[in-house]
């Protein structure tokens, strides 16, 4: 079975030079500098401070189909649901704006800028600094960066670029190796349980990795967390947060399965 990951990168890569055809990235930077001097972007809310500063850490996502499960809420609208899961106790949102693949687009990250006062993640596979600069001017306060999908040298150039640009930075990891990633750029590190080739997910991942991080890393757990229990004891073992997006996206009221969640998380 191939990857889904190297398919997902190959597609994305072409996507890129597409958008480059169209808007260059000097284009690009001098729309964001011009936006920037006319105080037209939206101050950047800090991703690792609101987690480190929260006591339950939730990043709810906006996820409306995945490679794995197909459509989850075809029709899910971010002006209604991203408000839903401020409402509901989310300590920041993550928004998919993979197209193929996950069913996003830049317009559900610009509609949820407009309607909440919380972090955001951009939540695509960046590979290009071009994307960075699209994150920035959609008003994305940080964006993922995987290490199974990019080069290290790579990833630490996108890092260092997303600092420029004043972005916070999740790096995922999803193998113990994948350590030698980290740099001073990072802000947050996200274990992924799930395992990219086969989909199965694992928590126990997250408990093995997080071992391996330095003390004072802001830690996430990623996908397979399906319960509360499961999220309390990541953050009884030093989780400082947790991106969940499909558990509450198949439900008919996300902000309200949120709140049920985090009052479990709580008892």
């Amino acid at each position: 079975m191939k990857d889904i990951l190297e398919e997902i990168m190959a597609h994305k890569r072409c996507e890129v030079e597409a958008a480059k055809q169209k808007h260059s990235l000097h284009a690009l930077a001098k729309l964001l500098e011009e936006q920037c001097h006319r105080e037209q972007l939206h101050p950047i809310l800090s991703l690792s401070q609101a987690l480190r500063n929260s006591d339950s850490g939730i990043i709810s996502e906006f996820k409306r189909k995945s490679p794995s499960k197909g459509w989850i809420s075809q029709n899910a609208a971010p002006a209604i649901i991203a408000p839903a899961y401020e409402k509901g106790g989310a300590t920041a949102l993550s928004v998919l704006t993979d197209t193929k693949y996950f069913g996003g687009s830049s317009e559900d990250l610009r509609t949820a800028r407009s309607k909440v006062n919380i972090p955001i993640l951009r939540k695509d596979f960046i590979c290009d600094e071009y994307q960075l600069y699209e994150a920035r001017l959609w008003g994305a306060d940080a964006i993922l960066l995987i290490a199974s999908a990019l080069e290290r040298n790579t990833c630490i150039a996108l890092a260092r670029k997303a600092k420029e640009l004043q972005l916070e930075v999740l790096l995922e990891l999803h193998h113990e190796r994948e350590q030698e990633y980290l740099n001073e750029a990072v802000d947050v590190v996200g274990i992924n349980n799930r395992h990219l080739g086969t989909f199965h997910t694992d928590t126990g991942h997250s408990f093995l990795l997080a071992e391996q991080l330095p003390r004072e890393t802001v830690r996430i757990s990623e996908s397979g967390i399906s319960d509360a229990a499961t999220a309390r004891e990541l953050r009884q073992k030093g989780f400082q947060g947790f991106l969940i997006g499909e558990l509450f996206m198949r439900t008919e009221n996300p902000g309200e399965s949120l709140k049920h969640f985090l009052q479990q998380m709580h008892v």
